[in-house]
């Protein structure tokens, strides 16, 4: 029997609270990323995970807010524990891998590509390995060119997200790029569930936690760290992680630290002029 799935059950609420997650994660993934590429070799790790992390954990979020609102009529939701737990784990790791080769490499070229590929491909893995712990008494299935379509747009938008980061240097600029990939990872993801069918099985043998026991926990410690994300995008990085170590000057033996002036006169000094014709002459006792 084919289920009634419905992914607006409260209405626009949980779409714009989506987005707004992916908007926010994505805001400090690049800002910190931007930074990294701006700071000392000895502090990139260090902004790179952190950007990673926070876009990591914006989808994620993103993902099962909007999943709060996915119900299949006749057909109670549960989740499963270590799937759920292993998207967000796969989220962050992949999400890092694409950043820590943009961060090193530089966000042109070969290395935009791999990069971004990867990225996309975490986001694409995040969603469906989700959807993989989603637990209901019925069979899912999915249209393979809507999936295709939603991996698609999963890599490009982190394929433009790279790219902002490499080249955005203002503030502005990069609350702008996350609006702009919060809403293809949201696209993404609407268009990876319009690919979902249902097929019910007669009776109720789902087994897992509901959404609600389940989802609300989880989604503290990921809201709590964008929450502090939140304050570091809001001011500048830099007022808050430390200014990026400037390398100290090298002095050299026979190299001057600073350049020195070269000053020319057009003529020579009246005591090097009058030394020069009429020598000193001293008396001996000032010998």
């Amino acid at each position: 029997m084919q289920g009634t799935v419905d992914g607006f059950s409260y209405g626009l609420v949980t779409p714009l609270v989506a987005y707004f997650m992916a908007c926010l994660g994505g805001a400090l993934g690049l800002r910190c990323t931007t930074r990294a590429l701006l700071v000392s070799h000895s502090w990139r790790p260090g902004w790179l995970a952190l950007g990673s992390a926070a876009i990591g954990s914006g989808i994620w979020t993103m993902h099962f807010v909007a999943m709060m609102g996915f119900t299949v009529q006749g057909a109670p939701i549960r989740y499963d524990k270590p799937l759920t737990y292993a998207s967000l784990g796969v989220a962050i790791v992949m999400v890092g891998i694409g950043i820590f080769i943009v961060g090193y490499k530089g966000a042109s070229g070969t290395a935009l590509f791999t990069g971004g590929t990867i990225t996309g491909l975490g986001i694409a893995s995040m969603h469906y390995l989700g959807m993989a712990g989603m637990q209901l008494n019925g069979k899912l299935e999915y249209n393979t060119f809507t999936v295709a379509a939603s991996v698609a747009i999963a890599m490009g938008a982190a394929t433009a997200a790279l790219w902002a980061a490499g080249q955005v240097r203002g503030f502005l600029w990069s609350v702008g790029a996350s609006l702009v990939m919060g809403l293809a990872v949201t696209g993404m993801h609407y268009t990876g569930m319009a690919a979902l069918r249902v097929h019910l099985h007669p009776g109720d043998t789902t087994s897992g936690d509901s959404p609600a026991s389940l989802l609300a926990p989880m989604l503290i410690g990921p809201l709590a760290f964008l929450a502090l994300a939140a304050v570091v995008v809001v001011f500048d990085p830099l007022m808050v992680m430390g200014r990026p170590a400037v390398p100290p000057v090298e002095h050299k033996p026979g190299v001057p630290a600073h350049p020195v002036g070269h000053h020319t006169s057009r003529r020579p000094s009246v005591r090097a002029r009058r030394s020069a014709t009429h020598p000193e002459v001293r008396a001996p006792q000032n010998r």
